[in-house]
């Protein structure tokens, strides 16, 4: 196992960015920015043992900077959405910015991702990690109390990416963290990414408005295009008229995870059968948004010269559902003062 570290270059405001690369034995590897947490590539293997990166991203910080797509962003404190950008808590109603229709999205404009976090390294036998830490002071994009974080990315020789969020808050606060990483697992720059098959251990999800906002139920998915309970094509489905794929312009929906027990549970499973990549999702929450990359901009500049656009990746991104604290029968992402909460999703690197 080892680490890399190198300059990124430099925000606009003049402060430099680095890039932290963890490569294990078999040649995988993983980079991060001290520049919102972010995760920008994850290389691996093919099933001849080609390695590829198969996470979407960008090469310098200018590109991050401009572009709002979230590409392998940390998202935080409060992932997805929040109706009308308003919470009450503790008997108070909070007001966040509403930037995305007539609801708050990731927590505002002021995101998480657009920070310089603090970063420190350790290195094991089977393993390598990088730390990031920030403290979110009172009132930070209109949330309560003081939040300490720290996000710990660690690859090992099993070609696993663990994702660890830890906070403790001095008020009653919300905490819903994820990572908006795009895949595809033929490779960030190989076009169009609906062939690949997905599952999703989940044979319930939570339907959603025109602006994609819980209606507050949990519906079965048998029956329905959302069914990926058994292996299939994403495109097999998406146009097929059906009303939430309308609404969502394609998937983009929350899945409630089967699980019997606490601890990690499988959310999600990718295939790409021609190159053989399998990506399997670990997380100990309580639900994952399948996105399908709907809004991508169709001419967006990635990584080493390739374009982006609409449903060229996906994302898993593991969460809290959407709106949760404003739905009482819903998981609660509130997290009590002076309580420290702990999550962790994996990302599980294998060939078929």
């Amino acid at each position: 196992m080892s680490i890399t570290i190198r300059s990124f270059g430099h925000t606009r405001e003049g402060r430099p960015v680095t890039l932290l690369r963890m490569e294990n034995a078999a040649g995988a590897c993983a980079e991060v920015l001290d520049y919102g947490a972010r995760l920008r590539s994850m290389v691996v293997p093919d099933r001849d043992g080609k390695p590829r990166d198969v996470c979407l991203g960008f090469d310098s910080v200018a590109e991050y900077e401009a572009n709002g797509d979230y590409l392998g962003a940390l998202l935080g404190r409060c992932a997805n959405r929040i109706r009308g950008g308003r919470f009450r808590l503790g008997g108070r109603e909070y007001a966040l910015t509403v930037n995305n229709g007539p609801n708050n999205l990731h927590s505002g404009n002021d995101f998480y991702r657009n920070r310089l976090w603090e970063a420190r390294t350790w290195e094991e036998a089977d393993e390598s990690s990088v730390c990031f830490t920030l403290e979110s002071p009172d009132g930070d994009q209109g949330f309560p109390g003081n939040l300490k974080i720290s996000v710990t990315y660690t690859l090992n020789d099993q070609d696993e990416l663990h994702i660890r969020y830890q906070g403790v808050s001095d008020a009653d606060t919300i905490m819903n963290m994820t990572n908006h990483a795009y895949f595809n697992l033929a490779g960030h720059q190989s076009g169009d990414a609906m062939g690949q098959q997905v599952y999703l251990n989940a044979d319930r999800f939570t339907p959603a408005d025109e602006v994609s906002i819980p209606y507050g139920t949990v519906v079965p998915v048998k029956g329905t295009p959302m069914d990926f309970t058994e292996a299939k094509e994403i495109r097999q489905d998406l146009e097929s008229g059906y009303d939430q794929l309308v609404k969502g312009n394609g998937y983009d929906h929350n899945w409630v995870i089967n699980r019997d027990r606490e601890g990690l549970a499988l959310a999600a499973k990718a295939w790409d059968k021609e190159s053989g990549r399998v990506m399997e999702v670990w997380t100990d929450m309580p639900g994952v948004q399948f996105y399908t990359a709907n809004y991508l901009d169709n001419s967006l500049p990635g990584k080493d010269g390739a374009v982006y656009g609409a449903r060229r990746a996906y994302c898993f991104e593991t969460q809290y559902y959407p709106d949760a604290v404003n739905h009482p029968q819903f998981p609660s992402p509130v997290i009590k003062a002076g309580v420290e909460k702990q999550t962790e999703t994996v990302y599980r690197f294998c060939t078929e």
